[in-house]
């Protein structure tokens, strides 16, 4: 937890290192093997911590687009399921 409280890199780092090396040393194989997957992106990780970058606008837009996609079963043609997509607030007559 000491890692998302992190505001500099250094004490970012110092928190990431702690958590690897507690990770490897557990018994559960299910964690160790995120640990290594997680272990070749130090770099992006830290700065995600440091600058408070999420993807949550991202998995939004993405919501959105699922929910155009479900209601798109009835559009007549592509221009419009498009349409619909840049502008969903926009009543298309």
């Amino acid at each position: 937890m000491t890692l998302w409280d992190s505001h500099s890199r250094t004490w970012a780092r110092k928190a990431w290192l702690a958590w690897y090396g507690s990770v490897i040393r557990c018994r559960l194989e299910p964690v160790k093997r995120v640990a290594h997957m997680v272990r070749k992106h130090p770099e992006g990780i830290l700065t995600a911590v440091v600058q408070r970058v999420t993807n949550t606008r991202t998995e939004g837009i993405n919501a959105g687009i699922h929910w155009v996609k479900y209601r798109a079963r009835g559009y007549r043609n592509r221009q419009r399921f498009r349409d619909t997509i840049l502008f969903p607030f926009r009543r298309s007559g």
